[in-house]
């Protein structure tokens, strides 16, 4: 079973990079883990593993992240 998450990008702003959305929701520490978790193939993007760490993660993506599952929204 995953934990749900909304996560509603701010007014204006378009993404968010997938490092910092990891950081904001607190599920890693520091931007450094993100970006560990993000490049040993932890964290999926719309079903797909993202190796790519500055992703610009929209309204309408599915982030997956061991037992997370984030939806973003507008």
């Amino acid at each position: 079973m995953f934990q749900e998450y909304a996560f509603r990008l701010r007014t204006g702003e378009a993404f968010i990079p997938l490092n910092s959305l990891l950081k904001v929701l607190n599920l890693a520490g520091t931007g450094g883990e993100a970006n560990m978790h993000i490049d040993n193939g932890e964290v999926l993007l719309n079903g797909t593993t993202e190796m790519r760490r500055r992703r610009k993660v929209r309204a309408g993506d599915v982030v997956l992240f061991g037992q997370v599952r984030i939806v973003v929204t507008a």
